[in-house]
């Protein structure tokens, strides 16, 4: 894929002050220019994508409506094979509803596979910035190599977003975002960058604050350079909540009122991703486990685990806990587990990759203590997903995670407290983008002796690039050494590679 040109981001800008821009010429407008939250594009398959937008001239409007007045909108789309968009391959309209805050989700269809593609939107009389997508290799063909890029955890009061512009500037063909893209604390005088208003509870704080972390231009970047595939995990609703059971009681709120407010989230979650309309929410459930194939090179099991988990064992945190290993608490939910493994039978491509939320591999401290909210605090659900795929003889498990602040590569072992038993699985674990502060250079891996099948760590923030092929996926943990300055170089801080039919991780 050709690298992004600095004419491809800036081009509806420069369409805004007035250069025509063929086929679309401007109007004179009269209302400012709406797209200030940026555009994105996601769900790749091999003959569509998605592509997303969302109206907003006053991002921080109180009201969560961008500045938006109560009118549903028309927003014309074009999709071309170069970015002067002299090729179209797809166009159309939209109506962005005043309901839905002036997003739109379109399903640009009719497209070819493993093929790039540029795409833009036109509204008011203005043209929004160029995108860069991708469609997925055909059913039963490998496609190029994917070079894919994921992370989570932005925590946009501790830093600067450097990590997502470094991102753009690799020229992913996909990115996956593993949760934790807002966080819902109020403001923190003193931070690096302070959010607008106090802890998000209504859909309006919601709306709001999803339009504060999307008009940085870094993130931005790194949603106009590729699709991106998306999960949420806690703090796009509440820290550490599990189904419907709250961490605690701050604010106070009645159930009724916890209920309208998970049910907020979700929505404005659906409204600021670019996902397809099969997962907007429904009351108070959204349907986001799914799996998107990418050809014959790989599966992408994209995993929820916090819509159905049973509450954290032993009251959270980090707790030595007979509670965790009963068989009857699940961190998936039946019915996603059942889906999973099914999923897993049947060897749609070489590499079966879990994009999910929480730390998998087991992890003790030195007292023997384990994470109540990663899978340590649900022990027979991890089982019965690894023997699951033992089973079924699953080549290539590959398990991607975020949350928690630190990279991470792991072995997975049949059984953890035999570090002679098989490794039947790999584990990369990105840091965070910005969570957390700057971090240290500290690669020392945390209760090693205890924990002999983690392989590496770093304290750094930034995220993993992955470059999968059909004998093997190499993966490059990169590293910013500061995110309380903007701009901050990357390298790479650590590399590894799994070899197809051979789990578990070699040194690049």
């Amino acid at each position: 894929m050709k690298r992004l040109s600095r004419r491809t981001i800036v081009l509806g800008g420069l369409a805004t002050a007035g250069t025509v821009v063929a086929p679309w010429r401007i109007a004179q407008a009269a209302v400012p220019f709406p797209f200030k939250l940026g555009i994105a594009s996601g769900e790749p398959a091999s003959d569509s994508v998605v592509l997303w937008t969302r109206l907003a001239p006053s991002p921080l409007n109180a009201d969560g409506q961008g500045g938006m007045a109560n009118a549903d909108v028309t927003v014309e789309w074009q999709v071309s094979t170069n970015d002067r968009f002299t090729s179209l391959v797809a166009s159309g309209s939209v109506a962005a509803r005043y309901a839905d805050a002036h997003s739109v989700h379109v399903v640009a269809g009719g497209l070819a596979p493993d093929a790039d593609y540029y795409y833009r939107f036109r509204a008011q009389g203005h043209i929004s910035p160029v995108g860069r997508t991708r469609t997925a290799p055909a059913v039963g063909t490998f496609g190029r190599d994917l070079v894919m890029a994921f992370a989570s955890c932005a925590h946009y009061e501790s830093g600067y977003y450097t990590a997502y512009r470094r991102i753009a500037e690799d020229n992913p063909g996909l990115v996956l975002h593993l949760g934790d893209y807002i966080y819902e604390g109020g403001t923190a005088a003193g931070s690096v960058r302070e959010h607008v208003g106090a802890e998000i509870v209504s859909l309006a704080d919601y709306r709001r604050r999803y339009a504060q972390y999307k008009s940085d231009p870094d993130l931005q970047a790194a949603h106009a350079a590729a699709p991106w595939l998306v999960v949420p995990d806690d703090h796009e609703v509440e820290n550490n909540y599990a189904n419907m059971v709250r961490a605690n009681n701050s604010p106070a709120l009645t159930a009724a009122q916890w209920t309208a407010r998970r049910t907020a989230a979700y929505r404005a979650y659906y409204e600021n991703m670019p996902l397809r309309p099969s997962s907007a929410p429904t009351g108070n459930a959204i349907s986001l486990f799914r799996r998107v194939r990418w050809g014959q090179l790989a599966t992408f099991h994209m995993l929820d685990t916090r819509q159905f988990r049973d509450d954290q064992a032993s009251g959270d945190g980090w707790k030595v806990s007979t509670e965790a290993d009963l068989a009857s608490r699940s961190l998936t939910g039946a019915a996603q587990e059942t889906w999973l493994l099914d999923g897993l039978a049947q060897h749609y491509g070489t590499w079966d990759i879990l994009g999910q939320q929480v730390f998998f591999a087991r992890q003790l401290d030195s007292a023997g203590a384990a994470n109540m909210d990663a899978w340590d605090g649900y022990r027979a659900s991890r089982s019965r997903i690894q023997q699951g795929w033992q089973q079924r003889g699953v080549r290539n498990p590959l398990v991607l995670t975020g949350d928690v602040h630190r990279a991470w590569a792991n072995d997975l072992k049949a059984d953890y407290a035999n570090s002679s038993s098989a490794t039947i699985g790999t584990e990369l674990v990105c840091t965070s983008i910005t969570s957390g502060g700057n971090g240290s250079a500290s690669t020392t891996i945390p209760n090693a002796s205890n924990n002999p099948h983690l392989k590496f760590s770093s304290d750094r923030r930034g995220y993993v690039r992955t470059t999968i092929s059909p004998t093997q996926v190499r993966a490059d943990f990169r590293a910013v050494a500061t995110v309380t300055e903007h701009g901050a170089p990357v390298s790479t801080v650590g590399s590894f590679v799994i070899v197809d039919g051979q789990p578990g991780l070699r040194p690049a």
